[in-house]
């Protein structure tokens, strides 16, 4: 297969696999990615995962990436209050969560973090569209509670000043009912008291 008609078979995958070459063409030569990446037509994200070299690097794109990679996840924490316009932009990395390991890649194209919440705790995400495909996002409302969930040390209100949240962007696009429902869902005592406190002091701030 000729890198030009593999790049036609995939042009409507922002990233793509061995095995998804595979799939197309089940005796594809393996070093001929390592020829391809030599002559700058691919960039390895992680070993197995590769992009077109000219794929324009959005946030959007980062994120769709980021559900690939590593399966399965969904873009939340730091990433999602960010994309929300909840915490200034300067974000370290894009952070998501997932079933499987605690996992960190560092990679050509940028910082891929995953942290760990058990199956039960794995919702609260939506997909939302872009460029006629999707990802997967955290609700504004769960990206706050796997934040608090995964960051036990935030519980004072000068713990809560230091996150810098955009209270108007906060009470534009929380929905408290929905915030509580997913809190029942968590069955933690500790949590529901820290986020309590958090909504008084942000209601008052």
């Amino acid at each position: 297969m000729k890198f030009l008609e593999l790049k036609s078979e995939l042009k409507d995958f922002t990233i793509f696999s061995l095995n998804g070459i595979r799939n197309i063409e089940p005796e594809f030569y393996r070093p001929r990615l390592n020829e391809w990446q030599d002559k700058g037509y691919i960039k390895k994200v992680i070993r197995g995962y590769y992009i077109f070299s000219d794929l324009k690097l959005s946030e959007e794109t980062l994120f769709k990436i980021a559900n690939r990679i590593y399966l399965p996840s969904y873009i939340s924490l730091e990433s999602a209050l960010s994309y929300y316009h909840l915490i200034p932009e300067s974000v370290y990395g894009i952070t998501s969560i997932s079933t499987r390991k605690t996992c960190h890649f560092i990679t050509s194209i940028g910082e891929f973090i995953y942290r760990t919440l058990t199956p039960p705790l794995f919702f609260g995400y939506d997909l939302i569209k872009f460029h006629e495909k999707y990802l997967k996002m955290a609700s504004i409302e769960k990206a706050l509670l796997d934040y608090f969930y995964l960051h036990s040390d935030i519980e004072t209100e000068q713990d809560f000043d230091s996150l810098r949240i955009n209270k108007e962007m906060f009470f534009e696009k929380m929905n408290e009912e929905k915030l509580q429902n997913f809190l029942e869902k968590f069955n933690q005592k500790k949590l529901t008291g820290r986020i309590n406190h958090f909504w008084s002091y942000i209601k008052n701030a």
